[in-house]
């Protein structure tokens, strides 16, 4: 089945042990969470944008700024897990201007046929069009892939880094890995001159799931190479699932420690 609906789910926390309750940080006179909502609000294709926390101070805070909100369980150990315990959900408000027609596909159906994208809540400068790239990433390509990521071109002095995750490319896009060191590794060659040998690629932080692989998040088998990596893609591509991926310019900053937060409120100065 074609993707018919798609809908953005913005897991947050207010634990966090580099940053603790770094959603709520103000950037320019607005809590981060907010800015992140309303950058992917203004995405063409989704259906909605969903805020999914376990927190009702979140909670409250995003109704009163009139995004719906689902609530989780505490136990979630990331992002991803914490939307695929709502996935049902969360495909039924994509679907929901229809819920009443006497020939709404079935659960099965509305699953395999829907796009959930993850948008981490500590991207306050999410490009808007990087989610409406994404949503009609997954209308184009056929067959519809397990999931679909964005990733950027890195630039020298950022391939060796292990805190910029890196990408290994198929010619047709696909995602053959992901790790924290520098992929391909070149023989015989000093690894500051890598570059000159071949593209580096850099992966955005943002997923967007099919909704049947989504809701089955947690009857993937255990992935060494996650535990590993600390990538958590890993688990995917290492069940066999395909992750397709799209170019995009850069990619938006991501707030982890009390330096990008306040690189963030820079920004925010500046307009």
């Amino acid at each position: 089945m074609t993707i018919q609906r798609s809908v953005v789910a913005v897991p947050a926390r207010l634990a966090s042990s580099r940053l603790p309750d770094k959603v709520l940080a103000d950037i320019g006179g607005k809590p981060m969470i907010q800015r992140v909502l309303e950058q992917c609000a203004k995405a063409n294709g989704p259906a909605a944008v969903v805020l999914c926390t376990d927190s009702q101070r979140l909670q409250a805070l995003a109704e009163g700024w009139g995004f719906p909100v689902l609530m989780t369980s505490e136990d979630c150990s990331s992002g991803s897990e914490r939307i695929a315990s709502v996935a049902d959900q969360l495909v039924a408000m994509a679907w929901g201007e229809v819920a009443d027609r006497w020939d709404l596909p079935t659960r099965a159906e509305r699953l395999v046929s829907t796009a959930v994208i993850n948008v981490q809540g500590d991207q306050p400068f999410l490009d808007p069009e990087v989610v409406s790239a994404m949503a009609t990433e997954f209308v184009r390509l056929d067959p519809v892939p397990a999931v679909v990521t964005p990733v950027y071109r890195l630039k020298p002095d950022t391939i060796h880094n292990p805190a910029v995750v890196k990408t290994l490319l198929a010619h047709d896009g696909r995602a053959l890995y992901f790790s924290r060191s520098a992929i391909p590794h070149v023989r015989d060659v000093d690894p500051a001159a890598w570059h000159q040998h071949t593209h580096y690629w850099g992966h955005v932080g943002m997923y967007g799931f099919r909704g049947d692989v989504l809701a089955a998040w947690d009857q993937l088998p255990a992935s060494p190479l996650e535990d590993l990596e600390r990538l958590e893609q890993l688990r995917l591509i290492e069940a066999g699932h395909t992750i397709a991926t799209f170019s995009v310019e850069g990619t938006s900053l991501s707030v982890d420690t009390a330096e990008q937060l306040e690189q963030a409120r820079q920004m925010a100065s500046h307009g």
